[in-house]
């Protein structure tokens, strides 16, 4: 967080510097630069060497934890975390989670829904602006293609707002 409200400097000495790499945003945003980072996962005779492109959270290793070690969860428990443990593992063939919701600190009400390709950026419950993203073709999220996939970000908007009623994710 570049402008925390400390007088640190952090800004002005930020120079050429870009934290979020090529991605918009940064962290406490909606957008990629506020939550795609590298996930690195070692475990000495277990994971090989090797990167996937699956899309993991850190809120995903409880349910993972948990699979790996047997260990049963409720229905109630982790209901945003789910198993993506053979991905963590390295497994060919395995896959990672098939949406992500992203939420701002939570103040304003800005979420991002990732499923597949597609990102949708919801920028407040007042005035319901909508942007949609084709990561696959524009992971940098700076073309809003909304306006030429209505359906699409019509479908998105619904189950977002599903899982934001119903609490949980999973």
């Amino acid at each position: 967080v570049l402008d925390d409200g400390y007088k640190d400097q952090a800004v002005e000495k930020l120079g050429d510097h870009k934290p979020s790499g090529p991605y918009r945003g940064g962290k406490y945003s909606v957008y990629e630069g506020g939550t795609r980072t590298p996930f690195i996962a070692s475990w000495k005779g277990k994971i090989l060497p090797g990167v996937s492109d699956e899309m993991v959270c850190t809120i995903d290793i409880a349910a993972s934890f948990a699979a790996l070690t047997g260990t049963p969860i409720q229905e109630n428990e982790f209901p945003d975390s789910f198993d993506v443990s053979e991905s963590l593992l390295g497994k060919a063939g395995a896959k990672g989670r098939d949406h992500l919701i992203q939420q701002d600190n939570g103040s304003v009400g800005k979420f991002g829904y990732r499923a597949g390709q597609w990102k949708l950026v919801s920028l407040g419950s007042k005035t319901q602006k909508l942007e949609l993203f084709d990561l696959s073709k524009d992971p940098s999220e700076n073309t809003d293609v909304i306006k030429d996939n209505p359906e699409i970000a019509e479908q998105m908007k619904e189950r977002l707002a599903k899982y934001i009623a119903d609490g949980r994710s999973r």
